[in-house]
C-alpha cells in the first residue's frame, strides 16, 4: 500500500460521512478512515468511502468503486486505522487484538482484503511507508498476488498462511495470505510479528509500530462494494 497524504488531510474532518476526495479522511473515537485513491492515475474509474457508524470501540464503513485499465496496478487502499497514542517498539507490545467482519460484492473483481501495518526504526517516520510492511491477506479476488514470492506455508495464530516476502523499494514486505477467504477474523496480530522475528530476521527490538490499518486494495472491477461491518484494533 502507498499513501501520500496532503497536509490538509491530516486534520480530522468533524462530521464527515462521505469521502470522495482522493485522500478524503475522517476520524472519531480513536479510529480513522481514508478513501486513499493513491493509484488512481494508473487507470480510470471512481471511488467513494462512507462512514456508516463510529463505534466505541471500533468503526463500521464501506467503499464503492469502479476501476479499469492498468490491470496489475493497485488503484487505492481505502482503509480504517487505529489512532496510536504512542509508537511502541514491536518487542514492547504484548498483544494486538483485532476483529474484522467484511463482505464484498461486484463483478470481475480483482482485489485483496488485507491488514496493512508499517514499522520503522524512527517512531516519527512518515506513515505513508516504513522500513518494514506486514500484510495479512484475508482474501484475494481474482489473479492478484502480493509483492515478492512465496516462501511456503506457515502456521500462525492457529491458521495456515502462504507467506510471501519481497521488497517495495527499500521497504521489506511480509504478506501472510489466507488459502481460503476469512470473512470474520478475530485474532491477535502480535504472533505474526513473532513469526517473522523468529524466522525472517525481523528486528523487533528496534522497529516501532507506526500504523495499524485494515482495508482493501482494488486492481480492477465493476460496481464493487466492500462492506466493513465491523473493525476493531488495539495495541497493548
Amino acid at each position: 500500500m502507498k499513501l501520500t497524504l496532503a497536509v490538509s488531510a491530516l486534520v480530522s474532518l468533524a462530521g464527515a460521512q462521505t469521502l470522495c476526495d482522493q485522500y478524503g479522511y475522517y476520524s472519531a473515537n480513536g479510529y480513522y478512515v481514508n478513501n486513499n485513491a493513491w493509484g488512481k492515475d494508473a487507470g480510470s474509474g471512481s471511488q467513494c468511502t462512507y462512514i456508516d457508524k463510529a463505534l466505541s470501540p471500533g468503526i463500521q464503513w464501506h467503499t464503492d468503486w469502479n476501476w479499469s485499465g492498468g490491470q496489475n496496478n493497485v488503484k487505492s487502499y481505502p482503509y480504517s486505522g487505529r489512532t496510536l497514542s504512542s509508537k511502541k517498539l514491536i518487542s514492547q507490545i504484548g498483544s494486538m487484538p483485532t476483529k474484522a467482519e467484511w463482505a464484498y460484492s461486484g463483478s470481475n473483481l480483482r482485489a485483496d482484503v488485507a491488514y496493512d501495518i508499517f514499522t520503522a526504526s524512527d517512531p516519527n517516520h512518515d506513515t505513508s511507508s516504513g522500513d518494514y510492511e506486514l500484510m495479512i491477506w484475508l482474501a484475494k479476488k481474482g489473479d492478484v498476488q502480493p509483492i515478492g514470492s512465496s516462501t511456503g506455508t506457515v502456521n500462525v495464530a492457529g491458521r495456515n498462511w502462504d507467506l510471501w516476502v519481497g521488497y517495495n523499494g527499500a521497504m521489506k514486505v511480509f504478506s501472510f495470505v489466507a488459502p481460503q477467504e476469512i470473512a470474520t477474523f478475530e485474532s491477535d496480530v502480535k504472533p505474526f510479528f513473532t513469526h517473522i522475528t523468529n524466522t525472517q530476521g525481523f528486528p523487533a527490538s528496534s522497529q516501532h509500530l507506526i500504523t495499524f490499518q485494515f482495508g482493501t486494495e482494488p486492481f480492477t472491477g465493476n460496481n464493487a462494494r466492500f462492506n466493513v461491518w465491523y473493525w476493531y484494533g488495539e495495541v497493548n
